[in-house]
């Protein structure tokens, strides 16, 4: 099980290099890292504990499979950047660009462990405080909605960048235990096994899937 990160603890922002590898390097890695979100002098985070990878062009499933498109533009540019869609009307859904540019990946963030900021999440999901915490990031429609994601706001974000008010980052503590699985919510190329999960952590969406 991945621990809750001291309060105090460093975060070091992850570099644009970090992201400038094949989807399938990129996704287990970003298990057990930091999504922060800054709201004023607010910090909102979340341990990452669920992704899936998306490769491009010859993958069925991917937004770039379709080729480059105004919406799907942040994809084929540089790594490290926020890309949002939105979906069946009423749900946004964060992802972040991997590869060189001109080459298209990315990976959906599918869940995270709330950390700080849970009552600021609570107000922005719009349910009751003291819920079921699991509610609240579990699911990439729910955690977009529980740090204030949107397309308008934060599509083509450098999640890079320090003085960012997205970003991802690091905290030390060690590599979680990594399961693979097939990626769920899809109907083409749903038999592929690009989904990484912390092993055992309760945030984690959906089924296993294996």
């Amino acid at each position: 099980m991945v621990q809750r990160a001291k309060s105090g603890d460093t975060l070091a922002v992850l570099p644009r290099s970090f992201y400038n590898l094949d989807p399938r390097l990129v996704g287990p890695d970003l298990l057990g890292k930091i999504l922060v979100r800054r709201r004023g002098r607010k910090l909102l985070t979340g341990r990452i504990v669920e992704v899936e990878a998306y490769l491009g062009v010859d993958d069925p499933a991917a937004h770039s499979s379709i080729g480059r498109t105004s919406r799907n533009a942040v994809l084929f540019g540089p790594p490290g950047y926020a890309y949002v869609y939105f979906i069946y009307g009423n749900h946004f859904c964060l992802n972040v660009s991997c590869l060189p540019d001109g080459i298209p990946g990315g990976i959906l963030f599918r869940a995270l462990e709330p950390l700080d900021g849970i009552s600021e999440m609570f107000k922005l999901r719009e349910i009751e405080p003291g819920s079921d915490l699991k509610r609240l990031t579990s699911g990439p429609g729910r955690l977009a909605a529980a740090f204030g994601i949107t397309r308008e706001r934060d599509n083509g974000k450098d999640l890079t960048n320090a003085k960012s008010d997205l970003y991802i980052a690091d905290d030390f503590t060690p590599a979680p235990q990594v399961l693979i699985t097939k990626r769920i919510g899809i109907t083409k190329a749903a038999e592929m096994p690009l989904r990484y999960i912390v092993a055992g952590n309760k945030f984690v969406s959906g089924k296993l899937n294996i």
